[in-house]
């Protein structure tokens, strides 16, 4: 009981940061490009009001930034603390890309970030601009390192295990960094950090025109907001499609889990929306959905760009079915999986013990017995193929409101460039004394972040109950600590980032109601 108790307060420890953490990343990455934008068109043209622009995006930039950098510190932290045995099991991969992710990246980005601020009588227009566009690269740089190492949490490659070291070694540098889902990922996070971004620029503007203040600085931001977050959502759901093709082939388990799917068929239907039967159980013959709204043969499309293609439910992957191309293609049953991954546990086990006694024969014997069953290797924690499955409803529910907020922002953000561009008397129509389009600009910010959480909390609980999908669960990767340490971090690491994130927001809103610069 005690062990539960640690592995879950961890997970939810490690959540916590994480969620904090991802409120302050994609308004830096987005907010990044934005204020480049901005400062490149005053470059060009030398107008105080794109400088006024540019100063007033980038003091919100900074006070994000800032509060973004001590989470993230955080939540590195955290691998060690609260992640010890998965830290000594896989450190050689993982720390790699996140220690070049501290050296050059980050390091360039607080280099440049303190020439933006403090530089704007220091260096010349060109060099400013360039410190600035460096700043917003150094973000991007940082997000992929830290991405890829969450990839290869999702899709473990470049590495093979080490018998004798008792742990997992990298043996190609470029699997790890250019893995498909590590590409994929990347270009997904950013993107939506951009869309986020620019609907926090338009909804921040939109504050400005039900005030009557400085008009023309918001429909200007709106220019620039709604035209980086419309390329940003566009990008966003390109990328996403790539990223579903990905999870299909690596994490079918997370997908099927996405759509609520049990069993999976042919031309398989895609829940637009849909109530999941709290009783079902991946055995019976319960309908997996109470009720549903879907779109014939949509799952089929995303998932193997194929109308009539077949993709495997939570049932089909337990019992090791699945069909490509038309024919049956049998993977390994879970039960199977169970079963190799004990053995693999067992060799390893005897691989030490004979090397403790120096016998040189037993190695060999065990080492055989362990490298063809060691890719199940951390199925062998479970005691039944249902430990396996993720919390359908926590993967379901969230992966259905990110794809319905991120159909809201695409018809906004098209509604922003176009009515800012195109129709700026549509800015001032009214309904029952409301401003319409500023109000929905405003209410669209919260939206956005829980759309961008969503995402994330598809992306991690997909992959439950995996630290590394396959290899290691969560309940092998956790320090050897008492409930009451991790609880107490927990209350404490709560009360901070909560203090964080209201002074983030009280510095921000007095900010905004400075307004720019004259």
């Amino acid at each position: 009981m005690d062990l539960i108790n640690v592995v879950e307060w961890s997970r939810a420890q490690f959540a916590l940061t994480a969620c904090y953490h991802w409120l302050f990343v994609p308004l830096t990455l987005g907010l990044g490009i934005i204020v480049s934008v901005m400062e490149t068109v005053y470059y060009r043209t030398r107008k105080q009001e794109w400088l006024n622009l540019t100063k007033f995006w980038m003091k919100l930039f900074g006070i994000n930034f800032a509060i973004g950098v001590a989470t993230g510190i955080i939540l590195e932290f955290e691998f060690g603390t609260n992640f010890s045995n998965y830290s000594w099991f896989v450190g050689d991969i993982f720390g790699a890309p996140l220690a070049i992710e501290g050296i050059f990246a980050f390091f360039c980005e607080s280099t440049f970030f303190a020439v933006m601020f403090f530089g704007w009588k220091k260096f010349s227009a060109g060099q400013h601009l360039a410190a600035t566009w460096l700043t917003a690269f150094g973000a991007s740089l940082s997000a992929w390192w830290i991405l890829v190492a969450n990839s290869w949490m999702q899709y473990p490659v470049g590495m093979e295990f080490s018998a004798d070291q008792m742990r997992n070694v990298m043996v190609s540098f470029q699997d790890v960094a250019l893995s498909p889902v590590a590409v994929n990922k990347f270009f997904h996070a950013i993107t939506s950090g951009w869309c986020l971004a620019g609907a926090f620029v338009v909804g921040i503007s939109g504050w400005f025109l039900i005030k009557k203040r400085d008009v023309d600085f918001a429909v200007k931001s709106i220019k620039v907001g709604g035209t980086v977050g419309l390329v940003g959502i566009l990008l966003c759901m390109y990328s996403g499609d790539g990223s579903a093709v990905e999870v299909t082939k690596v994490q079918p388990m997370k997908f099927a889990a996405m759509e609520g799917l049990y069993e999976g068929r042919e031309g398989t239907p895609l829940v637009g929306f849909g109530v999941l039967n709290p009783d079902k159980q991946w055995n019976d013959n319960e309908d997996a959905l109470l009720f549903d709204i879907s779109i014939p043969k949509g799952l089929s499309v995303l998932g193997r760009h194929d109308t009539d293609a077949f993709i495997p439910g939570i049932k089909d992957i337990i019992e090791g079915k699945d069909i490509v191309g038309g024919r049956l293609v049998n993977t390994v049953p879970y039960a199977e999986r169970i079963k190799r991954g004990k053995a693999a546990q067992k060799a390893l086990a005897a691989y030490n013990e004979a090397k403790k006694s120096g016998d040189a024969a037993g190695m060999a014997k065990a080492e055989k017995e362990l490298k063809p069953n060691y890719k199940y290797f951390g199925y062998g924690y479970f005691n039944d193929v249902k430990e396996a499955i993720p919390n359908v409803a926590l993967v379901f529910y969230p992966f259905h409101i990110m794809v319905t907020v991120g159909g809201w922002l695409l018809i906004f953000l098209v509604a922003a460039v176009l009515i800012s561009f195109k129709k700026r008397e549509w800015l001032s129509i009214k309904w029952k004394n409301i401003s319409l389009f500023p109000t929905l600009a405003l209410l669209t910010i919260p939206l956005t972040y829980i759309c961008s959480q969503c995402g994330w909390i598809v992306a991690e609980l997909g992959r439950q109950p995996w630290a590394i999908q396959d290899i290691m669960p969560v309940q092998a990767a956790v320090s050897s600590l008492s409930v009451g340490q991790v609880v107490t971090t927990f209350i404490i690491f709560g009360i901070l980032f909560t203090v964080l994130l209201c002074a983030e927001i009280s510095i921000m809103v007095r900010q905004i109601k400075k307004g720019p610069e004259a």
